[in-house]
C-alpha cells in the first residue's frame, strides 16, 4: 500500500461496517439491523416500529463523512441512519430496512442530501415503503452555495448544513409534532442554510492512493464532501483571507443562497473535512464571528465549531450560516442523546468580553519595574549584553526548530525565539538596569510571560534563582565574582527542580562547562573580559558534545540513539548561543573602549 494512504483498517471493504460496530460498542444507546453486509443501518436502541408514537426521523447516504450520519442518532435528533458504502448512496433495501425497523403510527421523515444518486434510492424506498402502508415524507437538502446559478437539474448539493435541518426536525419530532408539522419545519430549516466549504488537501478513499491533483501551496474551493473538484483553485491564503471569502459567497446578494440580510439573526457552523485540527477550526470560528457582526450586520446567536460532516482525511473546513428565529434556536437547544450533537453551544452572549486579568496580591515597587531615564555606565552594559543574548536567540529560530523537529517536537526555536522577543520588548519599558538583580528578576517575568512547556519553566527557575543569590550578596556594585556566582545558583536551581546534570543533553551541558571555566578563570586572578570569553567558548563545546549522549530526560529520552547523533540538543545550542553572544558583546565594549 503506497505511503500516502496509510489507514487503520483490515479489508477496505469492510471499514462501513466495521465503522458501525465499533459506534455501537462506544454508544450504548445505539444499535444496528442484523443486515450486514448489504444492509447497514444504525438506529435507536430504546424503540421498536411497534410502539414508537412519535414521528421517525431518517437520514444517510455514502459512509466517509463521520459522524454523519449515524453520530447524530439520538433521542431528539436522527431516529436512524442508513449508512451506504464509501462516497455511495445506500441501496433501495437497506433504506427500506431502516424505515420498517423504526416507522411507527405518526410516520418518518427521510431527511436527503441533494445528490442523484441519494435522491433516486431514498426515493424509491420512501414509494416502496408508502405502498406497504408507511407515511412517509422526504425533504430534501441542498446548502451549497459555491456554484454559480444556474446550475442546471441537478441543483445545489447537500452539505454540513444538513445536520442542522437532522436537529431542527428531530427537536419538532421529539416534542410531538405530526409528519407533516415536522417535515414542514425541517423544509423551512433547509431553506434557510447556505455552506461552502475549503480544501487544502483532497481525501484518500480506504485501499487507495492519495490523488495529487491539488499541488502543494493551492487550495480548492467549494468542492464537494466526496473529493469531487471545486468551483476554483487558488493560492494558499491566511484564515482570514479564507473566511472572509467564503462568508461573502454565501451571503452575497446577487446569487440570494440564503434570505438572510443586515439585521438577521444566525447561527455559525465552522465543520472540519476530517484532518483538520480543532485548533485550525476553532482559528476560522474566531475569525468569522466578527466578520459576521462587524461586515455584514448579523447577530450570531449561536457557534458550532467540530467536525460534524467530513470527507475520509481530507484537510480543510466548511462554513454554514443559517437563518434563524426563535423557534429555530429553540429547536437547536432542545435537548438530544446523540453522540455527536456539540454540547455546551446554546446560550451565547452578543459580546464576548475577556475575564481581566487577576493582579498579584504582592504589592510592586513601580520605581524598581520601571525603565531609568538614565542608565548608568553598568545599566548600559547589561542594556547591550541582554540586546545581544536575546538577538542572537531570534537568529537562531529556524534551527532550534529544525533541530528539535528530530529530536523533540520541533517548537524550541519557537519557544525561544517568544522568550527572546518578550525581553527585548520589555527592556524598552520596564527593566530598571541600573539595578542588575533587579534586572533580572524582570527576565524571569518577561519569559513567564510569553514561553511555554519545559524551557519556559526552566528558564524562570534560572533567572529566579540568579536574582537570589545577587540579592543575596547585597552589594551596591555587581562584580563578575557576584556574576558567576549568580550563574552557578542558577544552574543548581535547574538542576535540583529539572532533575538534569551533566550529561543529560539539555541545556545544562552548555552552562555547567561555562560555569565551572568562568569560577576556575575569575578565581585564579584572570581578567574577567577574557575569562567570560573563554567560557563562552567553553560553553559552544559543552553543546556541540551532546551529539554524543544519550537524552536522559524530556521528549529527545524517547528518540534512538542514531538520530540523537545526527544533531545537538536545541536547548543546549539555545543556551550556548546567549552565553556566547552576551560575552562577545562585553568583549566589543571594553576593547572599544
Amino acid at each position: 500500500m503506497d505511503f500516502r494512504s496509510k489507514k487503520l483498517i483490515n479489508d477496505p471493504n469492510d471499514v462501513v461496517t466495521e465503522f458501525i460496530e465499533g459506534l455501537v460498542e462506544t454508544y450504548p444507546r445505539l444499535q444496528y439491523l442484523d443486515g450486514f453486509p448489504k444492509v447497514k443501518v444504525v438506529l435507536r436502541a430504546d424503540i421498536s416500529a411497534a410502539t414508537y408514537d412519535k414521528v421517525a426521523v431518517i437520514s444517510g447516504g455514502g459512509s466517509g463523512h463521520e459522524p454523519a450520519h449515524a453520530g447524530f442518532v439520538g433521542e431528539g435528533m436522527l431516529t436512524a441512519a442508513i449508512c451506504g458504502d464509501v462516497f455511495a448512496s445506500p441501496p433501495v433495501d437497506s433504506i427500506l430496512a431502516g424505515i420498517r425497523a423504526v416507522s411507527g403510527s405518526m410516520g418518518c421523515l427521510l431527511i436527503v442530501k441533494n445528490y442523484t444518486g441519494d435522491r433516486l434510492n431514498f426515493g424509491l424506498a420512501a414509494e416502496q415503503a408508502k405502498s406497504e402502508g408507511y407515511a412517509v415524507e422526504m425533504v430534501i437538502v441542498g446548502d451549497d452555495c459555491a456554484l454559480p446559478p444556474p446550475r442546471g437539474i441537478a441543483g445545489r448539493r447537500g452539505l454540513a448544513g444538513t445536520i442542522f435541518v437532522h436537529k431542527v426536525a428531530g427537536a419538532a419530532a421529539a416534542a410531538g409534532l405530526s409528519l407533516t408539522e415536522v417535515a414542514a419545519e425541517a423544509k423551512q430549516a433547509s431553506e434557510m442554510v447556505g455552506t461552502m466549504g475549503v480544501a487544502l488537501s483532497v481525501c484518500t478513499l480506504p485501499g487507495q492512493v492519495t490523488p495529487d491533483r491539488l499541488g502543494p501551496g493551492k487550495m480548492e474551493l467549494g468542492l464537494g464532501i466526496h473529493g469531487e473538484p471545486g468551483a476554483a483553485v487558488a493560492d494558499l491564503q491566511p484564515v482570514d483571507i479564507m473566511v472572509s471569502h467564503v462568508l461573502k459567497q454565501i451571503l452575497s446578494t446577487e446569487t440570494n443562497y440564503v434570505p438572510i440580510t443586515r439585521g438577521s439573526r444566525i447561527v455559525l457552523m465552522v465543520n472540519g473535512l476530517g484532518a483538520t485540527p480543532l485548533m485550525e477550526l476553532m482559528i476560522a470560528a474566531g475569525k468569522a464571528v466578527p466578520v459576521l457582526q462587524l461586515e455584514h450586520g448579523l447577530a450570531v446567536d449561536r457557534v458550532y465549531t467540530g467536525s460534524f460532516m467530513t470527507s475520509l482525511d481530507m484537510a480543510g473546513f466548511s462554513i454554514t450560516v443559517m437563518k434563524a428565529g426563535q423557534k429555530i434556536l429553540n429547536r437547536l437547544d432542545a435537548p438530544t442523546k446523540a453522540p455527536n450533537w456539540p454540547v455546551g453551544a446554546d446560550g451565547r452572549p452578543p459580546v464576548k468580553i475577556p475575564v481581566p486579568l487577576p493582579q498579584s496580591r504582592l504589592t510592586k515597587n513601580d520605581e524598581s519595574s520601571s525603565r531609568p531615564e538614565q542608565l548608568s555606565p553598568q545599566g548600559y552594559i547589561l542594556e547591550m549584553v541582554i540586546e545581544a543574548a536575546a538577538t542572537a536567540v531570534i537568529n537562531l529560530r529556524d534551527c532550534l526548530n529544525e533541530w528539535d523537529s528530530k529530536v523533540g517536537d520541533g517548537d524550541c526555536g519557537s519557544t525561544m525565539f517568544r522568550g527572546a522577543s518578550a525581553i527585548l520588548e520589555d527592556m524598552k519599558k520596564y527593566y530598571p538596569l541600573n539595578d542588575p538583580a533587579e534586572t533580572i528578576k524582570e527576565t524571569g517575568s518577561s519569559i513567564r510571560k510569553v514561553m511555554g512547556g519545559t524551557s519556559g519553566i526552566l528558564y524562570d527557575i534560572f533567572f529566579k534563582a540568579a536574582y537570589a543569590q545577587l540579592k543575596a550578596d547585597c552589594n551596591p556594585v555587581v562584580t563578575p565574582l557576584h556574576w558567576a556566582n549568580a550563574l552557578e545558583a542558577a544552574i543548581a536551581a535547574v538542576s535540583k527542580y529539572g532533575g538534569a546534570s551533566a550529561g543529560y543533553r539539555t541545556l545544562l551541558d552548555a552552562l555547567i562547562p561555562a560555569s565551572s571555566v568562568l569560577k576556575e578563570k575569575l578565581t585564579a586572578g584572570e581578567d574577567p573580559v577574557d575569562a567570560f570569553v573563554v567560557s563562552a567558548e567553553a560553553a559552544v563545546a559543552g553543546a556541540e558534545s551532546t551529539k554524543s549522549m544519550q537524552a536522559q530526560v524530556g521528549r529527545s529520552s524517547y528518540v534512538s540513539a542514531d538520530i540523537l547523533a545526527s544533531v545537538p540538543d536545541p536547548g543546549a545550542m539555545a543556551a550556548a548561543s546567549w552565553y556566547r553572544a552576551a560575552a562577545l558583546a562585553v568583549k566589543d565594549k571594553y576593547h572599544a573602549s
